[in-house]
């Protein structure tokens, strides 16, 4: 069923993105200058393609299910986490990172940790998809990744929304 290679793709994605995060926090608290670049290009790449696919595809195709406001939470979601994406690479382009500079990193990324929980958890609901649905949503994924752009670049030059911080 393609419900379920739906949900191995899914599930292995936002596995590779919490592992990605959950060692950015760590790389943070170290200081750890060059691992927190190659993380954050690792989490760019990552979820660029990633959230593309969502939004083009897989949140429209929830709608009839969850309805609008809950896709727009989604979408909120990801104005969000394009935010946090952007102020973490200003912290880590500063020369030296201060205690503060730690603390609001970590604050940021754990703020981005439980939407990739709660959209893992989507799959699910994509059961009770048609397999047309579904099919729709697995080709603009691999389109997705075969236009391979980072988070940052597709947010900025294809997507039509605005990011935003959250409040700290």
């Amino acid at each position: 069923m393609l419900s379920d290679q739906f949900t191995q793709l899914f599930r292995e994605e936002h596995r590779k993105i919490r592992d990605t995060l959950l060692d950015l926090i760590q790389a943070f608290k170290e200081k750890d200058r060059a691992r927190i670049e190659n993380l954050l290009n690792q989490a760019a790449v990552l979820t660029g393609p990633h959230f593309r696919y969502e939004e083009e595809a897989l949140y429209p195709a929830l709608t009839e299910i969850f309805g609008e406001e809950y896709i727009e939470k989604l979408l909120g979601d990801h104005d969000q986490a394009i935010g946090i994406a952007k102020r973490l690479v200003e912290l880590a382009r500063k020369e030296h990172l201060t205690e503060e500079d730690v603390a609001e990193a970590v604050s940021l990324i754990r703020k981005v940790l439980p939407h990739v929980s709660d959209c893992d958890g989507l799959s699910i609901m994509t059961e009770k998809l048609s397999e047309d649905k579904i099919k729709s949503i697995l080709d603009t994924r691999e389109s997705s990744l075969k236009a391979g752009l980072d988070l940052i670049k597709w947010a900025e030059n294809i997507r039509n929304r605005p990011s935003r911080l959250p409040q700290l």
